[in-house]
């Protein structure tokens, strides 16, 4: 039978000729079938953990379950989170050999592996501080033995948990090494060829870009004046190359595509399907050689399971179940990952890739496949990683993009040759002769892109994930072309809307006790009003107070700018921190009682905010501001004639509202806390870090508080004095100590 045409046609009566017809599955016969698993036990872990998110991953796991009609995979979710659960309670009730040690001074010896130090007897892992710049190996060290800190400021580091998540549990305080014996072995031979003919600071990036050793980069500077600007490690975070130095599937995809090309494009070939277990056999050993961290180790997992499926002839896995398979696997081993930020933005990132083909086609079709797939790729990965990054690092690198794409094409021959000089050992100088070159421009690249100003943020909340969820599902949905472009603008103007409108409608109203060590710092929210007074600081070493903890605080408590910065005096443990803060800013205007001449600190504080065009006032008492009904009001310096010492010229400020009035005094003693006239307070902020010379018992007597907040940390001097809390004690007040409590936040009703 033919057509009009001539052609043969099938009869419309035979119906096993017509032509078939693809129906499309929907959506829930497409859920991994280790979707609703996962979640289980991301339930069960925040049950055992206490975090309320523990429900809305149930939520999620039924649902799923429910949606595919897969009613057998409820049991899954169900063992799954028992196991969750039970694996969760017993890393948290894991013995601490080392307890009945805590508070002594010890001499340990072990191995150190660039981060920690591993004993033999007990069994047990010991974090060191300070870090020693010793290489790893064999190593005698002593100290005090302390329980690690945990947050101590808003959005900071919990380096407890973090430890913990490890499986250590103490921190050797003081740490002093006696003696260090570089290690042998596989590990110190490739090392050594890491570092083969390389400078120092080449070096130290070498060991963060192949092992994720970042212990000699985190010391390197580019031999700037700024500090604060100069650090190496700091100009890869503010670039958005971070991730660089840290080991992740980039890592193992390049040594993969590496290894499959020698197997397939040189005599290796020979050896056929068997180049498939060889080359997972190279994986692990890959993983051994760096450690198992949560991304390297979902990195090797997938590839290994990618690599499995080639070997048996199951062709390419699906993406998603067998990202649904090694995150059971990494949670069921070790289920403080959960809460490990490189664990979660290893799996969002690798989420975000798998949407990279429908992003290329959205791109201009004459554009070549090697300028549309890394730009896709690594704009999908910075989507996906967009909340993480920003509620974790309180700061979004604007310069991520141009930047990750010239890094990506160094990298692309960097972690190969890098990997062959480690191989090489003391021969490793061979490939590094090019890996020089490789090193300064990926140096170039971060600190002329982290020199780019980055877009602060706060710590992000539940409605700001939720709007986050929203616009992604949205993206997702523009992406596989299931909305128009208006529709997804809409959306992302809704949900920026949604979560930046409460703050602007209720702007917070309270009082910030900073905890920056023995010093001071309070932060004064009242409406549209923000004053810093103090900025803490360290009279010695050269930690920055301003640029390391309080600038981070502050952008965790969504304050970017201040209307006021007020130095008390000139004290270094006050006002040393202004420095960085001034610097890092903006500032409407700078208070200051004495302009007390000679002294380089202020003076140097003065001086930067010159050149930052901030205003300098000389207050006095009367002096003040006024937000709504918060009023601030100066009671000290009268002025002239200056005392001799500093403490005596402190600038102290009244906080008044119509139900919580306040005073923060700065290192004022007593008699002058008396001559202030201060009145009746609710809330004291006592002076000096609680020395035995102030809030005397006429003082006391006068304001009548019935709570007392202390700015101290751990000193030589005796603060708080016993004599001073026990004046409180008489008198019923209550003590609030940053030293032990941390950031203290109290409401302005």
């Amino acid at each position: 039978m033919t057509d009009s045409r001539g052609r043969h046609a099938a009869p419309a009566s035979v119906p096993f000729l017509a032509r078939p017809q693809i129906v499309p599955s929907a959506w829930w016969e497409r859920i991994p079938a280790a979707a609703p698993p996962v979640l289980g036990i991301v339930a069960g872990i925040g049950l055992g953990f206490g975090s309320d998110w523990w429900i809305l991953a149930a939520l999620l796991g039924l649902g799923l379950t429910l949606a595919s009609r897969r009613w057998w995979m409820m049991a899954l979710v169900l063992l799954a989170g028992g196991l969750g659960y039970v694996r969760e309670q017993s890393w948290q009730h894991a013995p601490d050999l080392l307890s009945r040690y805590v508070g002594g001074t010890l001499t340990l010896k072990g191995h150190w592996d660039g981060q920690f130090l591993s004993l033999i007897d007990p069994p047990a892992r010991v974090a060191l501080s300070p870090k020693p710049t010793s290489p790893p190996g064999e190593m005698q060290v002593s100290g005090v033995l302390v329980r690690p800190p945990g947050v101590r400021i808003p959005g900071g580091f919990d380096y407890a948990f973090w430890l913990r998540a490890q499986g250590v549990h103490e921190l050797l305080a003081g740490a002093a090494v006696k003696s260090s014996v570089p290690e042998g072995g596989v590990r110190g031979w490739f090392r050594r060829g890491l570092a083969a003919g390389l400078n120092e600071q080449q070096a130290a990036l070498m060991m963060a870009v192949e092992l994720g050793d970042k212990n000699a980069v985190s010391n390197e500077t580019f031999g700037g004046t700024d500090a604060a600007s100069d650090n190496v490690q700091a100009a890869f975070t503010r670039a958005g190359l971070a991730h660089l130095m840290a080991l992740s599937g980039q890592n193992v995809a390049l040594l993969t595509g590496v290894l499959l090309f020698l197997f397939v494009r040189t005599p290796l070939g020979r050896v056929g399907l068997a180049r498939y277990p060889l080359i997972i056999a190279l994986l692990l050993g890959f993983l051994w050689l760096v450690g198992p961290t949560p991304s390297i180790t979902r990195a090797v997992l997938m590839g290994a399971a990618a690599l499995l499926g080639q070997w048996l002839g199951r062709g390419r896995l699906d993406v998603y179940g067998v990202l649904g398979l090694t995150a059971l696997a990494g949670l069921a081993a070790q289920p403080a990952w959960l809460f490990d930020v490189g664990f979660v933005l290893s799996y969002l990132a690798v989420l975000g890739l798998t949407l990279s083909t429908w992003a290329a086609g959205r791109l201009p079709a004459r554009w070549p496949e090697w300028i549309k797939l890394p730009l896709v790729a690594t704009v999908l990965a910075e989507a996906a990683t967009l909340p993480v990054v920003a509620g974790s690092f309180h700061q979004l690198p604007l310069a991520s993009l141009p930047a990750n794409l010239l890094a990506e094409a160094v990298m692309a021959a960097l972690v190969p040759l890098g990997f062959l000089a480690g191989l090489l050992g003391p021969l490793g100088w061979l490939p590094n002769l090019l890996n020089g070159w490789l090193l300064d421009a990926l140096l170039w690249i971060a600190r002329t892109f982290g020199s780019v100003q980055t877009l602060p943020w706060g710590v992000i909340g539940p409605a700001g994930l939720a709007a986050y969820a929203v616009f992604a599902a949205a993206g997702v949905l523009w992406l596989t072309r299931r909305i128009r472009a208006w529709a997804l603008a809409l959306t992302a103007l809704l949900c920026m809307l949604g979560a930046a409108l409460p703050a602007r409608l209720h702007a917070p109203r309270e009082l910030v006790y900073l905890d920056v060590g023995q010093g001071d710092s309070t932060l004064v929210r009242a409406g549209a009003l923000r004053v810093l007074i103090d900025g803490g600081g360290t009279p010695r070493g050269d930690y920055d107070v301003g640029a390391n903890t309080v600038v981070p605080a502050l952008h965790a408590l969504g304050v970017h700018a201040l209307d006021i910065v007020v130095a008390t005096h000139a004290d270094a443990d006050h006002i040393e921190g202004l420095v960085s803060v001034l610097r890092l800013l903006p500032v409407g205007e700078l208070w200051i009682g004495q302009r007390k001449t000679g002294d380089r600190l202020l003076a140097e504080l003065i001086d930067v905010a010159g050149l930052r065009h901030i205003p300098v006032r000389e207050v006095r008492r009367g002096d003040g501001v006024q937000s709504g009904d918060i009023s601030l009001t100066v009671l000290w310096p009268k002025g002239e004639p200056w005392s001799t010492s500093d403490n005596d010229n402190s600038v102290v400020i009244r906080l008044d509202s119509p139900q919580l009035h306040t005073a923060v005094l700065g290192d004022l003693p007593d008699p002058a806390e008396t001559l202030l006239g201060v009145g009746k307070l609710d809330l004291l902020k006592t002076a000096h870090h609680g020395s035995r010379f102030s809030s005397t018992d006429a003082f006391l007597a006068e304001t009548q508080p019935r709570d007392a907040v202390i700015s101290v940390g751990r000193n030589t001097y005796g603060h708080p004095n016993p004599d001073l809390l026990d004046r409180l004690a008489a008198r019923g007040i209550r003590v609030w100590r940053t030293d032990q409590m941390g950031t203290i936040r109290w409401p302005i009703p």
